[in-house]
């Protein structure tokens, strides 16, 4: 029997978009794990809006074979019941989000003495209709909560364009702007690491900071989504929220507490600090680049161009680094350094920061070894917090040898850990918004990334090549060495 924790409250979760990519591998998939978890109140329900003309069965005959696999413990053995219990929660509506007349099907469903969660899993040109249609029907009521999904919008402009009609109908503190990176294990570790502990607080600084790379690389390329993919690149996929959200949370200043806006205003004033590309920055302190043919785990795979729904002349970039600063009392002449791209070597995502060598040796360091400490926290593919320090070796010589002080969750901790998706969709139908994103944050990271993309978009440079399989193009190599860095793999 579930046990309903005291945090659960009763709920409608309104999914746009139930027939989709999205649906399937991920919200459905957290809603199980929460459900499994008991911590769905035992009334809560989940309704399902798409404009495909199904019946209840067949749609949930079609949730059962798209979103089944993704279900981490698996539904076909010991949580079968557990699964059709779950499907009994889900209502399917069928409604053209752009059609005022079926928001009447919709309200049918709802119980107004819950909390509704309104998640719009479509393109976001659809969002202004549908928080329309959800005032003019009177259902965005005073409780009701909405997620919106990135891309919101190509470019500052844009995006103010969306957050102004969400706004319309919405208050800000209902408007839940979602990236997942923010719902990580690690990346709360973070938090953790940082401000329940007093021995990095002295150090976390320039003084004692030499410099921080933050990585997300995939090993996959478009895979299916090239028509999407070549409108954006990495730039906007990938930098202006997830690595910039990383990078808020690595460099903001301790809030005087766990409330949200206490956390958001801390990542404002980082982003905002943010020193601009100036025309030289753009040329020496961005590098951006486009996979071609390669192998990647041993199998061959085709170049950018090669993918299906891409242009033949596209210059948009699979691949981006960046060397960032903060002009702020902390971090003044700290580099940061960021970088994503497809077709890497690896998929990882992890925070890199190194301290500063000792003033002075007195112990003789291996060749080849360099003399400074780094804090690596890996956020996938597994998550783990590692201090590389050194170490005498065992024996009769001073020989002193790197070591690794690990923390691996999954070993220091056997309870189960929440997928990002369920923590974040827990949180909304909590009410917490301190893992979500505010219309200031968004478009502070915007007004940073604007000059880049002006500037490729007026150029006629085209992205530097790399091999897919490789670490990016040489010249993400060569923007470290100028300042005399480099990344984990040039060692």
């Amino acid at each position: 029997m579930q046990v309903i924790q005291e945090e659960a409250c009763l709920f409608n979760f309104v999914l746009f978009g139930a027939t989709g990519d999205l649906a399937m591998r991920k919200i459905l998939p957290a809603l199980f794990s929460a459900h499994l978890d008991g911590k769905l109140h035992q009334d809560g329900r989940i309704i399902c809006v798409a404009k495909q003309d199904l019946n209840q069965e067949s749609y949930l005959d079609w949730v059962h074979t798209q979103a089944g696999p993704h279900v981490g413990e698996g539904i076909a053995n010991k949580n079968a019941d557990q699964w059709q219990s779950f499907l009994r929660r889900v209502t399917y509506v069928a409604l053209d989000a752009t059609r005022a007349a079926d928001y009447a099907l919709l309200g049918e469903q709802l119980n107004n003495q819950a909390v509704t969660v309104y998640y719009l899993a479509t393109s976001p040109k659809l969002f202004e209709p549908i928080c329309n249609h959800l005032a003019a029907s009177s259902i965005a009521l005073d409780n009701a909560r909405v997620v919106l999904e990135k891309p919101l919008g190509h470019d500052l402009a844009s995006s103010r364009a969306i957050n102004d009609a969400v706004a319309r109908v919405f208050a800000e503190d209902q408007i839940y702007r979602i990236d997942h990176y923010l719902g990580k294990e690690s990346v709360q570790n973070l938090l953790a690491l940082r401000f329940a502990n007093s021995l990095f607080e002295p150090l976390w600084r320039r003084e004692s900071i030499e410099h921080v790379q933050l990585t997300i690389a995939e090993q996959l390329g478009v895979e299916g989504r090239g028509e999407f993919y070549d409108g954006t690149g990495a730039l906007r996929d990938m930098v202006q929220n997830h690595l910039l959200q990383l990078l808020c949370m690595v460099a903001m200043e301790p809030p005087t507490s766990l409330d949200a806006n206490a956390i958001r205003d801390e990542k404002v004033r980082v982003l905002r600090a943010l020193r601009p590309f100036s025309r030289d920055d753009l040329e020496t302190r961005a590098v951006r680049g486009q996979y071609a043919a390669g192998a990647v785990r041993g199998q061959a795979v085709g170049g950018y161009h090669q993918e299906a729904g891409i242009s033949p002349q596209s210059k948009t970039e699979s691949f981006i680094a960046l060397h960032a600063e903060i002009n702020n009392w902390r971090w003044a002449g700290v580099p940061f350094f960021l970088r994503t791209g497809k077709r890497l070597a690896e998929r990882t995502a992890e925070i890199v920061i190194t301290f500063k060598p000792i003033p002075h040796a007195i112990l003789p360091m291996p060749q080849g070894v360099e003399s400074s400490n780094r804090l690596v926290i890996r956020l996938q593919p597994e998550e783990s917090i590692q201090l590389h320090c050194f170490a005498k070796q065992p024996g009769d010589s001073m020989t002193i040898q790197p070591v690794a002080l690990d923390l691996a969750f999954d070993q220091a901790f056997k309870q189960k850990r929440a997928d990002a998706y369920e923590r974040l969709l827990l949180d909304v139908i909590r009410g917490n918004l301190a893992l979500f994103v505010r219309r200031d944050e968004q478009e502070a990271a915007w007004r940073w990334v604007e000059p880049l993309l002006n500037h490729w978009q007026s150029t006629a440079a085209l992205p530097k090549s790399y091999l897919a399989g490789s670490w990016g193009p040489s010249a993400s190599s060569a923007m470290m060495s100028r300042a005399g860095a480099h990344w984990p793999e040039d060692r």
